[in-house]
């Protein structure tokens, strides 16, 4: 696939994931894995599209993926979070939402995420 191809089908598995048509992006995203597998961007778009189709361990590796790449990336720690949420895995969410609020602390979205999984845990236990 030509580099120009590559971007097109990126471009367009990034329409059909936000248009939660997630299966259709992992078809779209197949050749474009096999060339740039390793680009973060690739990893999270593949991750979120695996999360949306309910494949959560394998939006789980993406997710983990991205962070050995970049430790720092408060979005995918939210999202890896909110996999492991589904999953069951409350202690395991939650440490990693802390984590990423504690990177972008000023982010309502980030504050409810870990505000919703305190609340179960503490209603529930983990």
């Amino acid at each position: 696939m030509t580099t120009e191809g590559t971007v097109e089908a990126f471009r367009r598995a990034e329409q059909l994931v936000s248009q939660r048509r997630p299966l259709e992006a992992l078809r779209v995203l197949e050749p474009v894995i096999s060339e740039v597998e390793d680009k973060p961007s690739v990893q999270l778009l593949l991750g979120r599209a695996y999360f949306f189709s309910a494949q959560l361990r394998r939006a789980e590796e993406a997710f983990r993926r991205i962070l050995e790449f970049d430790p720092s990336d408060h979005y995918a720690r939210l999202i890896l979070g909110r996999t492991l949420q589904r999953q069951g895995r409350y202690n395991e969410a939650r440490a990693q939402i802390r984590l990423a609020t504690t990177m972008q602390p000023h982010d309502p979205a980030y504050q409810e995420a870990l505000s919703e999984i305190n609340a179960h845990i503490a209603t529930k236990g983990a």
